[in-house]
């Protein structure tokens, strides 16, 4: 059984001395040929889409905000996980070096070593710049528990 097809064919004018009149028609000449391949598809998804944001909205005012939070929410989850991905080895490697650092002195004598050889010891009057990277890794825990608690 063959479905009928039912067209219905309705004209649209654009007064070009109107504003929104003519950013439409602007649209219309710079749409993406090849993923609207008529005027007819590019108004049928436009309307389609703006009406259904349009229903939506007035059925969940809040609706928009929301997904404005989590899209904002997505940007900081990326940015925390991709700094969490750079300074998750360095840690480690400093986690090692210091599991290492008896053995080490155990296996060549640990009067051949100073500390300061295998490790980042400072005096008392400097701020080691591994205590910085410590506090940086706190930051980013706290701000993983931040976006978790989403």
């Amino acid at each position: 059984m063959r479905k009928e097809r039912k067209i219905i064919n309705t004209n649209i004018r654009l007064n070009l001395c109107d504003e929104q009149d003519r950013q439409a028609w602007e649209y219309l000449q710079t749409m993406d040929r090849e993923k609207y391949k008529s005027y007819t598809r590019a108004v049928v998804v436009a309307l389609n889409d703006y009406f259904s944001r349009e229903y939506r909205n007035e059925a969940d005012p809040y609706l928009e905000t929301r997904e404005k939070e989590d899209a904002f929410l997505e940007r900081v989850e990326t940015a925390v996980r991709d700094g969490v991905k750079e300074s998750v080895p360095m840690a480690i490697a400093k986690n090692l070096m210091e599991m290492l650092v008896p053995f080490v002195k155990e296996s060549v004598g640990e009067s051949n070593l100073s500390d300061r050889t295998l490790t980042m010891e400072k005096t008392d009057g400097e701020i080691a710049k591994d205590n910085l990277d410590w506090e940086k890794e706190a930051d980013m825990d706290a701000a993983l528990d931040f976006a978790d608690s989403f």
